[in-house]
């Protein structure tokens, strides 16, 4: 059976996203939250999968002072064009960049990072995303949602935005923020156990 939210936690979460947080319980991985803040600038001419990586591993270092769990950290990047899409600023930017990947395929680079008794263990992932044609009035009424005020690139495709997806190459989990294959991958190689063995 699955871990209850009861249940002690088997590792540390290094973010505050509830979407991280119900993908780990569905492998039944329950979580100590502990967010961290870390400068999330890219570096100069730093490409965008060395920048999830870097951002991933330091906030699972970051995150494990103090703990001897094992830590998870985990960053989320929507690129298009070889730009990275960050959160949007306000509405207006928000719509450039819907516009941005309106009828067109973008990647979706999402970085797992665990720290624990194997070291640092890290992969990226990279997940085609294709968007159709979206019209203005449609971004409109999507920002007055509220859904992408905080989310990388604008959207959230476990929300509103799945019926702009027309397809989809890779990790769906990857793109709601954690790709689960990969993590229980790593998860296991730090001696964590996932539902099956428990």
């Amino acid at each position: 059976m699955p871990h209850e939210s009861s249940d002690a936690p088997l590792i540390r979460l290094a973010s505050a996203s509830p979407r991280r947080r119900e993908l780990l319980a569905s492998i039944g991985v329950p979580v100590e939250v502990h967010p961290v803040d870390i400068d999330e600038t890219p570096r100069p001419g730093e490409a965008p999968e060395a920048y999830v990586l870097r951002l991933a591993e330091e906030k699972a270092q970051a995150s494990a002072a103090g703990t001897r769990l094992p830590t998870l950290g985990s960053d989320t990047a929507v690129v298009c064009d070889d730009a990275i899409l960050g959160k949007p600023r306000d509405r207006d930017h928000a719509a450039a960049m819907l516009r941005s990947l309106s009828g067109r395929t973008h990647r979706v680079l999402t970085a797992v990072a665990v720290v624990g008794p194997a070291g640092m263990l890290s992969v990226c992932v990279s997940t085609e995303v294709a968007l159709r044609e979206l019209e203005d009035d449609e971004i409109a009424a999507y920002w007055a949602t509220g859904e992408p005020a905080d989310k990388a690139g604008g959207y959230a495709i476990q929300g509103r935005a799945a019926i702009f997806v027309s397809r989809l190459e890779g990790s769906h989990s990857a793109v709601v923020g954690l790709p689960l294959f990969e993590t229980a991958e790593l998860l296991a190689r730090q001696d964590v156990p996932l539902w099956f063995e428990n």
